[in-house]
C-alpha cells in the first residue's frame, strides 16, 4: 500500500548509518514537530544525493549559518521503505529545495500480470517529499561527507575499500 510522507516545515533532515564499516546500513530521516520517518538506501545513493545537492545549492542563496556538527539519526531508525528513485527540485518562490524519495517497487512477474493479481495500488510505492531550506541542504551535505569519510579506507593501488581481514588487490596479480 502506498503512503505519502510529506514534510513542508522540516525540522529534522539527515543521513546516517548503523553498523561497522563494510557492513553499514544507510538511512535518510526527515521530520517535523509531529514526527519523523526513516528510509533505507545505499551508500552510493547518499553520496550521489549530497553531490547533486552541492550543485543545486550553487544556484541558490548562500546558507545563513554554517552547520557545526553532523545531525545524528533519531533512534530507533526503523525504515518505512527502501529507496528506489530520488528526485530533487527547487521551489523558487520559497527558495527551498524539494526532495522526493520513492520506494523501490518490484516489477510484477509475468504470472502475476497474467493472473491480474497485482493491483495498481501495489505497483505504486510510498513516497517521502521533504521541503528543505538552503541551510538544511548544506547541513545534509556536511553530514553525508562525514558519513562517507567514516567508511573503510581505500586501497592505495586500486581504490577499492580495504577489509579488516585483508584485501585481494587486483593490481597485485
Amino acid at each position: 500500500m502506498s503512503e505519502l510522507y510529506e514534510y513542508r516545515e522540516t525540522s529534522h533532515f539527515t543521513a546516517g548509518a548503523i553498523g561497522e564499516p563494510g557492513a553499514r546500513t544507510f538511512y535518510i530521516q526527515a521530520g517535523d514537530g509531529f514526527g519523523y520517518h526513516t528510509v533505507k538506501l545505499e551508500k552510493q545513493q547518499v553520496a550521489a544525493l549530497a553531490e547533486f545537492l552541492s550543485t543545486v545549492l550553487e544556484d541558490l542563496p548562500d546558507p545563513t549559518t554554517k552547520p557545526v556538527a553532523p545531525v545524528p539519526l533519531i533512534e530507533p531508525a526503523q525504515p518505512a521503505f527502501v529507496v528506489g528513485q530520488i528526485a530533487v527540485g527547487i521551489d523558487e518562490a520559497e527558495g527551498r529545495v524539494v526532495l522526493v524519495v520513492e520506494e523501490l517497487v518490484e516489477e510484477p512477474t509475468i504470472e502475476e500480470e497474467l493472473a491480474a493479481v497485482v493491483e495498481d495500488e501495489e505497483l505504486r510505492g510510498s513516497t517521502m517529499r521533504v521541503h528543505l531550506s538552503v541551510d538544511q541542504a548544506a547541513s545534509f551535505i556536511d553530514t553525508s561527507e562525514a558519513l562517507m569519510a567514516g567508511g573503510r579506507p581505500p586501497c592505495r593501488l586500486c581504490g577499492q575499500p580495504l577489509d579488516p581481514s585483508g584485501h585481494a588487490c587486483p593490481r597485485l596479480n
